[in-house]
């Protein structure tokens, strides 16, 4: 999974990508001090791996896996140039979903890009970047397919329609995630990468002090996003920056000391996973626990492709016990004895925390 982290300069985007990531991105109190996007591969946080390493004894736990790019702070005009222009508009067509950050709080010594602190301005001003990035390419392709329908290529036809309701869209200043479309039509979309039809996860950047995320700022944030049916978490950056220093004794110290439950990875991975509709199966033996992410309705056969395509082509069944019956049994031989294993066909949907031994032949 591939997340791109956008928002105006100076909202605390690059403070934020440091927090998740200890990737140590530039961070400045000046616009344009990312110029290059920053990529960072963050490890999933799952404590149900490091209890069946202890159970299994095992040699090496390997998590699942985010990768987060960090993209140059895009100002009014990004689309046509402004500030780093659109060489930064192609690196967020590449990604799964958007991290959106927007900045929530009031401090007169951090400049704001736009002389003031308006989130809901600043939302509307990188949105109608990404609908102008958006409609300039749909329009090309629309008009270069068009020209190929009359010289007699029926078979552009329905794709050249598609582009015709979503160039209309983009011109009313509409993001393409607000439309509709059938499944032959989302097949034709993700060919596109239209930036505004990627989900997007709204970060309300809150102050020190106002952790709990209850002000006037991050309630206009949510109102917006309700509306758009995106999703939104509050969280502080410049408390998840400092987070990174300390041990992790010492961090969930911290986190008590502070009223955190969750770190501001953990909130982004579970509002990512839950909007892109992901979960994890898990494989434990003495070699290597493992964290594999899946689409949620995933059947065995496919599930066991992520690991190899062997292990889909030759699949003939999963053993299968949940995490928890696992967990209470002690080892897997007791869950077997307690009629906790079972054995799964082809049909079998993989649910999340199943921990899964699959047999093959091939």
């Amino acid at each position: 999974m591939k997340i791109g982290v956008v928002g105006l300069p100076n909202v605390g985007k690059s403070t934020l990508f440091n927090a998740i990531t200890e990737a140590g991105a530039e961070s400045a109190n000046y616009p344009f001090c990312t110029i290059e996007p920053n990529v960072g591969i963050v490890d999933v946080p799952d404590r149900r791996l490091e209890v069946l390493g202890k159970l299994y004894n095992t040699q090496k736990i390997t998590p699942a896996t985010i990768e987060f790019v960090d993209i140059a702070g895009l100002v009014a005009g990004a689309s046509h140039g402004e500030g780093l222009g659109n060489k930064f508009l192609s690196h967020i067509r590449e990604v799964d979903a958007i991290v959106h950050v927007v900045r929530c709080f009031d401090n007169d010594n951090i400049i704001h890009v736009s002389g003031s602190v308006n989130p809901l301005r600043d939302i509307n001003i990188i949105n109608l970047e990404l609908i102008l990035a958006d409609l300039e390419m749909v329009t090309k392709k629309y008009e270069k397919d068009g020209k190929l329908i009359k010289t007699g290529d029926k078979s552009l036809i329905a794709g050249v329609n598609l582009l015709g309701r979503i160039k209309q869209t983009l011109e009313n200043e509409q993001l393409v995630r607000s439309m509709t479309f059938d499944e032959e039509e989302l097949d034709y979309l993700k060919t596109l990468q239209l930036i505004t039809s990627k989900p997007v996860i709204y970060v309300a950047n809150v102050g020190e002090n106002d952790l709990d995320g209850d002000n006037e700022y991050v309630n206009e944030v949510k109102k917006y996003a309700e509306k758009e049916g995106a999703k939104v978490i509050s969280l502080c950056a410049k408390i998840e920056e400092e987070l990174i220093g300390l041990s992790q004794d010492e961090r969930e110290l911290f986190k008590e000391e502070l009223g955190i439950k969750e770190s501001g990875l953990e909130k982004l991975v579970a509002t990512s996973y839950d909007m892109l509709g992901l979960m994890s199966y898990l494989t434990a033996g003495e070699k290597e626990v493992r964290a594999w992410t899946i689409k949620k309705g995933t059947k065995a056969p496919q599930a066991a492709g992520k690991i190899h395509s062997d292990f889909e082509k030759g699949f003939i069944k999963a053993e299968i016990v949940s995490y928890d019956d696992l967990i209470d049994a002690g080892t897997f031989l007791k869950a077997k004895e307690k009629g906790k294993v079972r054995i799964e066909g082809k049909e079998y949907v993989i649910h999340d925390g199943d921990v899964v031994l699959f047999r093959f032949n091939v």
